[in-house]
């Protein structure tokens, strides 16, 4: 019997809405499995759509959104912490873990650790003198490993652990822990051209609604155009707009572009863990497929 609902899938697909409709029907609660909304501040670039959390007229409880300051840095492993935590503190309700971050997904389910790695002074006063770019194109030229694909690369010194860690496991091996943790997941991916259709849809609804007001705002109070690039997507593209490196045509159509090429990227992902072992149920429309979902996760 599973213990945890996982609803994954590309950007845009409708997993909020889908894991708020079943989390009202089976009395749950929500952890969000994103890597951006985590951030306080983030709303409408992230996608952090609360009115999909009130489900005829109850508020769906979740977690893991708008937890930490923009300032702050939030990795796999503190996810990890706190993702567990909450399925402990929520037993014996079947919490549903919802998102689009592969490797926040896989982190849970897989269940590897990889704290246990220990320090190697060596190879960190090798690179230390090394700027970040030569730092990433080291990390980039290693043997992929079990890590390579779960590693926080955001910052010089998270480079060099995670150097540090793929070294050690092209000579050894960390075994799984215990996993009590039994999902079951449910994948939601339209067909492509829909996909891209709601992409574009999306995108222009939050250019009109207030996108572009919410990263100036950021930027006035404080958050440095460094952080908002370092985030990506929206920020990376709208911040460039109001430095004026682009005409706003064509920051949308650049955004457009890599709001696609991440949903492929996803959903590469997803297939790895596919091969990797990992049963996805997976539905093209979580609305007009809800009885479907509803039987194989009673079943």
């Amino acid at each position: 019997m599973h213990n945890l609902i996982v609803i994954l899938g590309p950007t845009a697909s409708g997993k909020t809405r889908l894991a708020a409709q079943l989390a009202y029907f089976l009395d749950t609660e929500i952890i969000s499995a994103d890597s951006r909304q985590v951030y306080k501040h983030l709303n409408i670039g992230t996608g952090k759509d609360y009115n999909d959390y009130l489900v005829k007229n109850k508020q769906i409880t979740y977690h893991l959104i708008d937890n930490i300051e923009l300032e702050e840095q939030y990795n796999i492993h503190q996810f990890k912490t706190d993702c567990f935590e909450i399925i402990e503190a929520l037993k014996p309700k079947i919490p549903i873990l919802c998102g689009g971050s592969g490797m926040y997904i896989d982190s849970i389910i897989s269940n590897m650790d990889y704290t246990e790695v220990p320090v190697n002074e060596a190879i960190r006063s090798e690179f230390k003198q090394k700027s970040y770019s030569e730092l990433v194109k080291y990390f980039n030229s290693m043997p992929i490993t079990q890590y390579t694909n779960l590693a926080d690369i955001s910052t010089a010194k998270r480079l060099i652990r995670a150097i540090e860690i793929n070294i050690f496991l092209q000579n050894n091996t960390i075994q799984k822990q215990e996993n009590k943790i039994k999902p079951i997941l449910i994948g939601l991916n339209p067909e492509r051209e829909l996909r891209r259709q709601n992409i574009e849809k999306r995108l222009d609804f939050r250019l009109k609604n207030g996108l572009i007001e919410e990263v100036q705002n950021l930027l006035k109070n404080g958050i440095l155009p460094e952080r908002l690039l370092f985030l990506g997507l929206e920020y990376k593209f709208i911040t460039e707009y109001i430095l004026k490196k682009h005409t706003f045509e064509t920051m949308k159509s650049l955004l457009c572009i890599a709001i696609q090429q991440f949903a492929k990227r996803q959903m590469t992902y997803f297939r790895k863990m596919e091969r990797d072992g990992k049963k996805i149920h997976w539905f093209e429309n979580g609305e007009t497929e809800y009885e479907k979902i509803v039987n194989l996760i009673k079943e």
